[in-house]
């Protein structure tokens, strides 16, 4: 059993801002989250991917923003337990609660702060017959290790900045990469739409635009891909792997059964402190809503803030909470 004082549910931007501004407070965290990588969105759906909204960094990419939060937060030492899903939570204390997830691990805090972004993200596929045969055997919904790629060929299907950064990137070590659109224009950023066309130009990714996959063929493993192109009819494409990236479709999952005040989606809070109908239970983030919500980054830092000031009278009401600046105390001191 593992036990904390505020467990994050949720690894992206948000939640591990908290765990640096619930260190200034001596709170240790740990973070739960769905997906194998820390970083939430930022990390599965875009990493390389421009913010622009971040007060200090005119630009950064979204897999830098996230290094460096996690460089921000390494004196905390904060635990993770990643690629479980948050299923089950019962108030076992005055103050504690537990949570269990879908693979059994057991934690234990009198705080929970909920950062899930937009929920439990699942792949939106391609209503392609006999497509989740090849699951985990030729289809992949998300690139979660590149070097799975090495020496493969690939096909790549969507036209945002996923499926264009990962063509991006997997050129440079695939055998061969095919990108498949439907339409001639792409969703994703110009530069990334610019690099994809000078790399198909020099022959090292095959660009296949008014096209979209209609069948998988293979026997235990994927061995090709049946595309049909508009005015051309249907082509099959020898690939060791198929990535349709089409997006994924946010739910709150089990969240939703937890006794939370809802709106829609969303979770109602408190704007005094992102507290949540339930006591010691926190919302920030892109999950929680109120009047006046701004779905951003900088947003959720501030909710995050805000939270990890009310969750310490919370634990500790008898003691006297006394903010400094960083600037004044700084980090090794405290």
């Amino acid at each position: 059993m593992i036990q904390t004082d505020i467990l994050i549910i949720g690894a992206g931007p948000c939640g591990l801002f908290t765990v640096f501004e619930a260190g200034l407070l001596k709170l240790k965290c740990h973070l739960v989250d769905v997906l194998p990588n820390i970083g939430g969105q930022l990390s599965e759906i875009y990493p390389k991917k421009p913010i622009y909204d971040i007060p200090g960094y005119p630009s950064i990419l979204a897999g830098d923003l996230i290094h460096n939060l996690m460089e921000q937060i390494a004196p905390f030492k904060p635990g993770f337990t990643l690629g479980e899903k948050a299923e089950k939570i019962e108030k076992t204390g005055e103050k504690e609660y537990t949570l269990t997830t879908n693979k059994g691990t057991v934690i234990q805090a009198p705080v929970i702060m909920i950062a899930g972004g937009l929920g439990v993200f699942t792949p939106r596929k391609p209503p392609i017959e006999g497509l989740e045969k090849f699951e985990d055997c030729g289809v992949d919904y998300m690139v979660k290790d590149p070097e799975k790629y090495r020496n493969k060929n690939i096909l790549i299907a969507g036209g945002g900045d996923s499926a264009l950064d990962w063509t991006i990137e997997l050129s440079s070590i695939a055998a061969s990469t095919t990108l498949i659109h439907r339409r001639t224009s792409f969703r994703g950023a110009l530069d990334s739409v610019d690099k994809v066309m000078e790399l198909a130009k020099a022959g090292k990714v095959n660009l296949i635009t008014e096209a979209q996959a209609v069948g998988v063929n293979g026997d235990d493993t994927l061995e090709s891909i049946t595309i049909k192109q508009k005015e051309k009819g249907n082509i099959d494409i020898n690939t060791n792997y198929f990535i349709p990236l089409f997006g994924l479709t946010p739910k709150l999952g089990p969240i939703a059964e937890w006794g939370l005040n809802l709106d829609r989606s969303a979770i109602e809070v408190d704007t005094k402190d992102y507290s949540t109908n339930v006591s010691g239970i926190y919302a920030i983030g892109d999950i929680n809503t109120y009047e006046g919500k701004l779905k951003l980054i900088l947003c959720g830092f501030h909710e995050g803030t805000m939270a990890v000031q009310s969750a310490f009278k919370y634990i500790y009401p008898d003691q006297k909470l006394s903010f400094k600046y960083t600037t004044v105390t700084g980090i090794e001191g405290l």
